[in-house]
This record gives structure tokens, C-alpha cells and sequence, in this order.
């Protein structure tokens, strides 16, 4: 599913989601429409509750919309139910999370794995496509080490490892640096960054810190539920 930058991978219509909070409802997001290419690294700002992450699952097929269209490579999202959703998802989305999300008795190597084991893969197959994408993420040594031994860059790469073991289009990453230090923030953003110039992919990143957005193609901005234009204090593009 990928292509040059001038094919549209996700094309978000007049999506709005609302909460329900005893007899309130409660409005996240209103009347939202943009397009992502295929290879682009995009960025989602703005401060807290504004929407953006609960518009990152929603374009990961993770939560409902209420009314709208998310068109991901020209299949209609919101129009599956729960198992084509589950099924639609192991195959399109890698996930990458703020607190890495690892399973603490597993090994790096396992936790990896996990993804491929709900597919019809080999013992084999699944012991080279790890290999594969721990050598990418440069943690072939250590494979064999529990989350508990690692550091918090290391973790995020392993998580970053089993977003990719299944070969997605499509990368969403909530806060994948707001637990890190400067360092490890930047060689996560820079695998991040390698990923889709070298391997095509989609990245879809919801931040706070304008460093980090930085890196991305494009920032799109939110504030209470509706697209905003980039405040001129946040770049527009990576430099």
C-alpha cells in the first residue's frame, strides 16, 4: 500500500465524534476533512483535548466515528464491522505508544513476535521477519533482554519493532517521545524519519513538543475539535 507522496493513502470527510458523560454529550470532534499521502510523516498538535489523539484512533480504526468517512488505500473504514475492523487493522496499522506498551515477562524477540502470531505464519517465517526488523531498529543484541533490562529508548525501539513486523502501511504514534530524554527522543524521530524515506510508510504522529514536529512533512493543528490554521510559532515543515 504505498506510493509516492502525490497518492492520497488517507482521506479523512466531515468526520465528528462525541463523547457521552452521564447526560452530556460532549462534542471532540467537528466537521474534520484532510488527506494524507502515502510516504508522508504528519503530525497532529494541540493541547490537551483538543481531539487529536482521539482522531488518531479514529483513523486507525481503533474507535467510531459518529458521522463522516475515513477512506484508508480506498477501502471505507467505518463502514466495517468490529471483526473486518480487527482484520483490516492487523494488516494495515502499527501501533507506537508513549509508554512502549511491552509485556514485561516477555523478551524483546517475543514481544515482536506477538503480531505475527495471529497470523498463518511458520515458526521460521516469524523468526526471520523479527530478525529483520530488530537488525532495523540495531537491537539484534539484544533480542534475548525483558523490558525491565532495557532503557526507554531501547524499549520504544522494540516497540517500534513490533509496529513494523507485520509490514504496515500506516504508523500511528501517540506521544512516541514524550517519555524519553532529548537523545533518545531524537533516535526515535530519526528511525521514524527513515521509515518513511527509505520504506514508504505513513506516519502519523500526535505530539506536544514542537521539536519533534519538526521532523514531520506537515503539522496539522487542533483546538477544541476543529482544524486550526499552524500557529506561526510552530514550523510548518521539517527544516
Amino acid at each position: 500500500m504505498t506510493g509516492s507522496t502525490s497518492d492520497i493513502l488517507v482521506s479523512v470527510r466531515n468526520l465528528s465524534k462525541a463523547y457521552q458523560r452521564g447526560s452530556q454529550i460532549v462534542p471532540v470532534l467537528e466537521d474534520i476533512s484532510f488527506d494524507i499521502p502515502a510516504g508522508e510523516f504528519l503530525a497532529l498538535m494541540g493541547p490537551s483535548g483538543s481531539g487529536k489523539s482521539t482522531l488518531l484512533n479514529l483513523i486507525a480504526g481503533i474507535d467510531k466515528v459518529d458521522t463522516g468517512n475515513v477512506l484508508i488505500d480506498g477501502i471505507d473504514i467505518t463502514t466495517l464491522d468490529e471483526t473486518e475492523l480487527a482484520d483490516w487493522r492487523s494488516g494495515n496499522v502499527g501501533f507506537i505508544f508513549q509508554f512502549y506498551n511491552l509485556i514485561p515477562v516477555l523478551t524483546a524477540f517475543e514481544n515482536v513476535e506477538l503480531p505475527l502470531l495471529l497470523t498463518g505464519l511458520s515458526r521460521r517465517k516469524r523468526q526471520e521477519h523479527v530478525a529483520t526488523v530488530l537488525s532495523l531498529v540495531n537491537l539484534t543484541d539484544r533480542m534475548d533482554h525483558y523490558p525491565s533490562e532495557l532503557s526507554g529508548g531501547q524499549q520504544q525501539r522494540v516497540a517500534i519493532a513490533r509496529a513494523m513486523v507485520s509490514d504496515p502501511a500506516i504508523l500511528v504514534a501517540d506521544e512516541p517521545t514524550g517519555d524519553l530524554d532529548r537523545h533518545s527522543a531524537e533516535e526515535i524521530l530519526s528511525l521514524m524519519d527513515r521509515l518513511v524515506r527509505e520504506f514508504g510508510k505513513t506516519v502519523i504522529m500526535v505530539t506536544h513538543d514542537p521539536r519533534a514536529a519538526e521532523r514531520a512533512h506537515r503539522i496539522i493543528h487542533l483546538e477544541k475539535g476543529v482544524l486550526v490554521p499552524v500557529p506561526p510559532s510552530v514550523p510548518s515543515c521539517s527544516t
